[in-house]
């Protein structure tokens, strides 16, 4: 491999360190809509349904999933670095449209810009973290990177839920949203290096003659089908990625509601729903176990700790007992969501790794869409909180597909053979 571009952590610590500002930014973005906005829709625009309060995360999620498709289609054309800063041009209007929006409708229109900036950015900064940690420490930056956008999230759902007690829902909490979003363009903008060449370097070293291998040669169609149905573990971890989402849409707009519903004010909710992402920190660490003992044991028992942890919520009461359910869904997810990803990254060439990435987050963050859908028609049907049960069973299922039907993607543990070494 070229020597300017040798792959490595280490090696690369500064763009490495300002790519994870970057998708904490993206987190922060993401998690100033967490708790103010569902509350926002019962008590601002007095929207009793929360089939129509999950509107606004059926936008986020469908925009998002194709956003995840194309920009990496887009970025293994012309590069990481512009699809980044189209991202966040994207995102400028959107503390403006919630400051200012007369009717619901317009909330979840104007969250298709952050369905826009989330799957065109927090993909952008992803893929250049794995490229330029490089196949060792694959799971390690996997996991860095969903661990510092989820503590971003945390952190933004904490402190809009402060503000928003201290001032009121709006407009005070999204001018914090403005100054995240400003100040992470500039950095896309004047200090973001393209990382690009690394993969070509990464191509070229896996090719003993220079050459490039069949697979690196991919039509779009073929990415997107071989990454969809036709490899099984794929499938399986397409699956998964879809039905981890309902989780993290029951959080995001079935607990606030359920928990206020409960006498917690917007505070307390606040920490709660805080503290399921603040979980997600642990990937650092979860990633990194991916590398150690293989993709598929984290995988299989986050799904069930997950599952364990929602279905818990709705049998306890209490501030903290929340808190502890909420924490331990959270640290299922950390354990599942980082490995999913290494999945997907093992299972591609270096040169159509962004584009098969983007297959696996297209139909992982679907299932925003569909978890809003379906949560959302549950508790208007039955009750919220068998939209819990619901939700929980899903993951049981889920998990035990992947137990069965997934092969082991790990480079030196696993059977499935990585698409870089296939003639």
């Amino acid at each position: 491999m070229s020597g300017e571009y040798t792959q490595g952590i280490r090696e690369n610590w500064q763009q490495f360190l300002l790519q994870v500002l970057t998708v904490f930014a993206v987190g922060l973005t993401m998690g100033s809509q967490r708790n103010v906005v569902p509350i926002m829709g019962e008590e601002t625009f007095g929207v009793e349904s929360l089939l129509v309060i999950g509107s606004f995360v059926v936008s986020f999620g469908i925009v998002k999933a194709v956003l995840n498709l194309y920009s990496g289609k887009w970025a293994d054309a012309h590069g990481r670095k512009p699809i980044l800063i189209l991202g966040w041009l994207a995102a400028v209007p959107i503390p403006f449209i919630l400051i200012l929006a007369p009717s619901w409708w317009w909330i979840a229109v104007g969250n298709v810009l952050l369905g826009v900036n989330q799957g065109v950015a927090w993909s952008m900064s992803m893929i250049s973290k794995i490229e330029l940690a490089g196949p060792d420490e694959r799971g390690l930056a996997a996991g860095i990177d969903e661990a510092f956008g989820y503590t971003g999230v945390a952190v933004g759902a904490w402190l809009t839920g402060v503000i928003a007690a201290q001032y009121g829902l709006r407009p005070e909490p999204f001018y914090f949203l403005l100054l995240v979003i400003v100040v992470a363009a500039l950095l896309a903008v004047v200090l973001i290096e393209e990382t690009l060449p690394y993969a070509k370097a990464e191509a070229a070293a896996a090719e003993p003659d220079g050459g490039e291998s069949r697979e690196a040669e991919l039509p779009f169609v073929e990415i997107v089908k071989r990454a969809t149905y036709q490899d099984r573990t794929l499938f399986a971890a397409a699956q998964a990625g879809h039905v981890e989402n309902f989780v993290d849409t029951l959080v995001w707009i079935a607990f606030p509601l359920f928990l206020v519903s409960q006498g917690l004010d917007v505070a307390q909710v606040g920490v709660v729903v805080g503290v399921h992402s603040a979980a997600y920190f642990l990937q650092v660490y979860t990633g990194r176990l991916g590398d150690r003992i293989g993709r598929k044991p984290p995988i299989v028992a986050g799904f069930f700790l997950a599952g364990a942890g929602i279905l818990g919520m709705v049998f306890v009461e209490g501030y903290y007992a929340w808190i502890l359910l909420s924490a331990v869904s959270g640290v299922g997810m950390a354990l599942h969501y980082p490995n999913l990803i290494s999945v997907a990254s093992d299972a591609a060439h270096p040169l159509w790794r962004s584009t098969g990435l983007g297959v696996y987050r297209m139909w992982r963050d679907l299932g925003y869409a569909a978890g809003a859908v379906l949560i959302g028609l549950t508790v208007d049907l039955l009750t919220i909180e068998a939209a819990f049960y619901g939700t929980a069973l899903a993951m049981f299922l889920s998990g035990t597909y992947v137990l069965f039907q997934m092969n082991e993607t790990h480079p030196e543990l696993g059977s499935h053979e990585s698409a870089a070494s296939i003639e």
